[in-house]
């Protein structure tokens, strides 16, 4: 959510900031900006509602030279979607800033502010933050000095940029709770909010840490940390290409994103199975010992990723025979809570920077949890730095809201996890080999999953006039199913929620008639007859069934009752294969209902404020 990018170059920068905004579109947004300081020394700023796209268009017939700027995607939280609401902030044609995160003492200072003369333009709660260093600038600070005292009023979470104009020699930024990281160029420095944001114009980037305050010249950076002293963060070098963030012949990115799950498979596998177990070092060098005292398990994480977690519940408690508890990111940080003996505790995030879920890893670690483990997609981000342990998915940029290769690598890294813990106990050499040469197969039985595209794209055409659609699954595949809810109902739209079937009647039979879809997650495993007995409690009452079963399940087609068969696979790595129809069918029921399919209306790719 939000997006910041900003430049201090030799050249002019404002089609560098734009470029910039279109990749983090990913992110989520209602609006846009730009500020740039013109070579006659005076801020220029265009804003729009709506898409970056506008915003191009405007700047296309406005002159805006400068060679030092900063832009802005905004989503909403305080104040209404609106070109006065939409970021960069001005105060007093002096200084500009751009800001991600919340600003929880917002109001306290605006009351201040007012009282001192500030007139306020916005409703949102970032322009207190532009006063505050306006006001600082007026005493005779520099701008690094101005921000260093306007951060130090304010209590929340920020990412900020700042641009003067009187000081067309410096960038400055600084972040707390929202990230932000620095792109070095030859005689050029940026920022931004993440990394693809950059990558047309470097691949070498500094990863701010919480509480970090940088000053940017088009030589030099200096950073200084919380506590004030200045200090050096390494640079590193990305090895994600332009490419990587391009949509190339896919109608969507999230149509890119399924098809690439295979590869996104193999990479996440690669390099963490020994012959016949996994690499427990490929969870760091403490690990295997650390998995040898593990008693239990807690995992935390929010949305996809809280269902992945649900999976890894059963397959830790099956193959490593220990306590697994699974709690959303959002809830477990408000609630006393009872930490057991010898517990390792598990993040899961897409990102490692979502709020909800690092603000839970920050009170496990003061909690008397045994270690910390991070799974994550992105190396540099702030779970996992401050996790003691990390598995990384590799699964490449997502750019897609509705999360897919992210989903299933991370239930790939999960499934490593349960076979590293049950080396260390009940998982006999026999069966946790099998299972390694299971795995080896698994991009391989995804690739032959996705070929069934073409027959989830005829049955979507069931579900465009829906209203609601129900989803069922039995044992882990419950969570598959509460996934594919979550995907139906995030870029098209349609109300859809997912049950154990076995629950069907304590009280959502009372929903089933003829225009009620009821999809159903059904691999042959050992609650195969069960699911069967349970859909023909819906099919009693006119019910319309659409199963998902692999090709070993006799199960026939039917008036009212579609079968659309996946070849068969072993019930290990069943939760990651049925993933891929729900994700297909997500997809095409929103293709034909013509929903913005990437960037679904209220919601964001990275959820970073509360």
């Amino acid at each position: 959510m939000c997006g910041i990018v900003g430049a201090i170059a030799q050249r002019p920068v404002a089609d560098i900031l734009l470029e910039g905004l279109r990749r983090l579109e990913y992110r989520g947004y209602d609006s846009a900006g730009l500020a740039v300081l013109s070579e006659q020394g005076e801020l220029k700023r265009l804003r729009c509602l709506g898409k970056v796209a506008a915003l191009a268009n405007s700047l296309a017939g406005s002159s805006l030279p400068g060679t030092l700027g900063i832009a802005h995607t905004r989503w909403a939280t305080h104040g209404e979607p609106s070109e006065r609401n939409a970021h960069p902030h001005i105060c007093r044609e002096r200084c500009a800033l751009v800001h991600n995160g919340i600003i929880e003492n917002h109001e306290s200072l605006r009351a201040q502010q007012q009282a001192a003369g500030h007139r306020f333009t916005s409703q949102t709660d970032t322009e207190v933050v532009v006063h505050a260093i306006h006001d600082a600038l007026e005493r005779g600070l520099d701008l690094t000095d101005a921000v260093r005292a306007c951060v130090k009023q304010l209590h929340g979470a920020y990412a900020l940029g700042v641009i003067d104009r009187q000081d067309p020699e410096h960038l400055v930024a600084a972040r707390l709770g929202s990230p932000l990281v620095i792109g070095i160029g030859f005689q050029e420095h940026f920022i931004a909010s993440d990394v693809p944001a950059l990558l047309p114009v470097t691949n070498r980037f500094i990863f701010l840490e919480d509480g970090d305050l940088a000053e940017l010249t088009r030589s030099s950076v200096r950073i200084w940390n919380a506590s004030g002293q200045e200090v050096e963060r390494p640079v590193r070098t990305s090895s994600m290409s332009v490419d990587a963030t391009e949509r190339g012949p896919y109608r969507h990115f999230m149509q890119k994103e399924i098809f690439e799950q295979p590869r996104a498979i193999a990479e996440t596998l690669e390099g963490r199975l020994g012959a016949d177990h996994v690499l427990a070092a490929a969870f760091g060098t403490q690990a295997e010992a650390l998995f040898a005292q593990t008693r239990s398990v807690t995992i935390i994480a929010c949305g996809t990723s809280f269902h992945a977690g649900l999976v890894a519940k059963h397959w830790i408690e099956s193959l490593a025979g220990i306590h697994c508890q699974v709690e959303v990111a959002s809830e477990y940080r408000y609630r006393q809570h009872v930490v057991p003996e010898q517990s390792l505790f598990v993040s899961i995030s897409q990102s490692g920077e979502t709020a909800d879920t690092l603000a839970a890893l920050q009170m496990a670690k003061q909690s008397g949890y045994l270690a910390t483990l991070a799974i994550c997609n992105v190396a540099e981000s702030s779970l996992v730095r401050e996790s003691e342990l990390q598995l990384l998915t590799r699964a490449g940029p997502e750019i897609g809201v509705a999360s897919t290769k992210a989903f299933t690598t991370q239930l790939a890294a999960l499934l490593l996890l349960a076979l590293a813990l049950g080396h260390q106990r009940r998982l006999s050499p026999e069966r946790e080999a099998h299972a390694v040469e299971i795995l080896r197969t698994l991009p391989a039985q995804i690739e032959r999953a996705l070929s069934i595209d073409e027959a989830v794209a005829d049955l979507a055409q069931h579900f465009v006039e829906k209203h609601h659609t129900l989803f069922l699954g039995r044992g882990e595949q419950h969570a598959i199913a509460m996934e594919g809810a979550l995907k139906l109902k995030e870029i098209s739209y349609i109300h859809a929620e997912a049950y154990p079937a076995g629950e069907l009647k304590h009280g959502p039979l009372a929903l089933i008639d003829e225009d009620m879809p009821v999809v159903a997650v059904a691999p042959n495993n050992a609650l195969l007859e069960k699911l069967k007995s349970n859909l023909e409690e819906v099919r009693a009452r006119g019910g319309q069934l659409y199963v998902f079963a692999d090709d070993s399940v006799a199960w026939q087609q039917a008036e009212g009752v579609h079968v659309l068969r996946l070849p068969e696979s072993d019930d290990l790595i069943d939760p990651l294969v049925f993933s891929i129809p729900m994700q297909l069918l997500a997809y095409h029921v929103a293709a034909l209902k013509g929903t913005d399919v990437d960037q679904p209306r209220n919601l964001a790719k990275s959820v970073t404020v509360e």
